[in-house]
């Protein structure tokens, strides 16, 4: 896996791991301002980090695939094929 597809992606695991947390929290605090600002704002970065990393280096996940002619999920490796990106 290149350094940079590599970087991205484990940027995209905090950013999940963040809004994961947050929403435990939620759950069981739902009326929480301050920390339902914090998922938005999480989320805005995640999606961002998820809209470029799907850009870069194509679908995360099957149904990301975008193309209308050819089914790019099959190319792979996929995503948590670590040691076929290496």
């Amino acid at each position: 896996m290149s350094s940079d597809k590599q970087k991205l992606l484990r940027k995209l695991q905090v950013a999940d791991f963040a809004l994961s947390e947050a929403v435990l929290f939620l759950d069981t605090h739902p009326s929480d301002e301050q920390a339902l600002a914090y998922f938005h704002k999480q989320r805005e970065g995640y999606d961002a980090l998820y809209r470029e990393y799907t850009e870069k280096f194509g679908p995360l996940r099957a149904f990301d695939n975008r193309s209308k002619t050819r089914w790019e999920w099959a190319d792979g490796p996929w995503p948590w094929e670590y040691e076929a990106n290496v």
